[in-house]
């Protein structure tokens, strides 16, 4: 209880946050739209080619390949926009203000490692889906979609601190990988992960959004057939609102979720990086997490 109320307040602090500088929010409200045409567009040819190929050994490889290519670009876009945010949130802690233009030029200058996290994190996705495919095989298919789920969930986690380091220490796919397990093995990141539940939080708030959005959409669509007493323009109109109304809450639930994370992440290893250094230089003064993260823990 205590870890989901820490990453309750760890939340309201990473919003102060954007509510002063309203830079920090721009690049997770970009990135929804971006990823939402880039998923129609990329979802077009994949729907041609499945139905001009079939269900033949050809049309499964060539989906298979459409597929692995449009995850890929999914995880650029998402990427390529954490990565801004990084830099953002790393400007107002860092300057108290963080600059657009600065946050495009690091993104430029880091495109080809933000392409390689992508290409990683694009393997994991598909390793994980074709254990989950495999049925078969009794408890060996089991153990095997077991570690492939749990090498997702740490993948996922170790990429949401790997990416700040790329950004905001210029490392690379292997050397961020390197200065994350390092730090990890130190236990310079354990407490934060442990103790502030920002996931939990996360998880409720696009819960609560995504239900309560559907249950709307379904008194507001189904109320207006009824009072319509049947499909006519009347009822069309509210199941349109209805619709709007939900897929309006789940983008507002998918920004808080992606701007908190990467707000969260980015104070861990920057908390890290600085005890890191108070270590190296062989200092015992304990060092203070970046402010959002220093007012949760206390």
């Amino acid at each position: 209880m205590q870890s989901f109320s820490r990453g309750w307040s760890f939340l309201k602090q990473a919003w102060s946050m954007a509510f002063k500088d309203k830079d920090l929010l721009k690049p997770s409200i970009i990135a929804l739209v971006v990823g939402m045409v880039v998923s129609v567009i990329g979802i077009i040819p994949i729907a041609i080619a499945g139905i001009l190929l079939g269900d033949s050994s050809i049309g499964r490889i060539v989906l298979g390949v459409m597929g692995a290519i449009l995850v890929f670009v999914q995880f650029v876009v998402t990427y390529v926009f954490s990565a801004m945010t990084v830099y953002l949130i790393y400007g107002y802690l860092a300057e108290g203000d963080g600059r657009m233009d600065k946050a495009w030029s690091i993104v430029r200058r880091d495109f080809f490692d933000i392409l390689t996290l992508a290409a990683a994190s694009t393997v994991v996705n598909l390793l994980k889906n074709a254990a989950n495919r495999n049925r078969r095989g009794g408890l060996a298919a089991g153990v095997v979609r077991g570690a492939a789920n749990l090498l997702e969930a740490l993948w996922t986690e170790a990429s949401y601190l790997i990416l700040p380091a790329m950004v905001i220490d210029d490392l690379n796919l292997k050397d961020g990988m390197q200065r994350i397990l390092k730090i990890t093995k130190e236990n310079l990141l354990l407490i934060g992960i442990s103790t502030v539940g920002v996931r939990w939080v996360t998880g409720l708030i696009g819960f609560v959004f995504g239900f309560g959005g559907l249950l709307l959409a379904f008194a507001i669509g189904g109320g207006g057939v009824y009072l319509a007493g049947g499909i006519n323009a009347l009822s069309i109109v509210g199941i349109v609102i209805g619709a709007l109304i939900f897929f309006t809450l789940v983008m507002i639930a998918s920004v808080i979720n992606s701007y908190t994370s990467t707000a969260y992440h980015t104070c861990l290893y920057l908390w890290a990086r600085e005890v890191e250094k108070a270590q190296s230089a062989g200092s015992s003064v304990p060092v203070m997490a970046p402010a959002p993260l220093a007012a949760v823990l206390g």
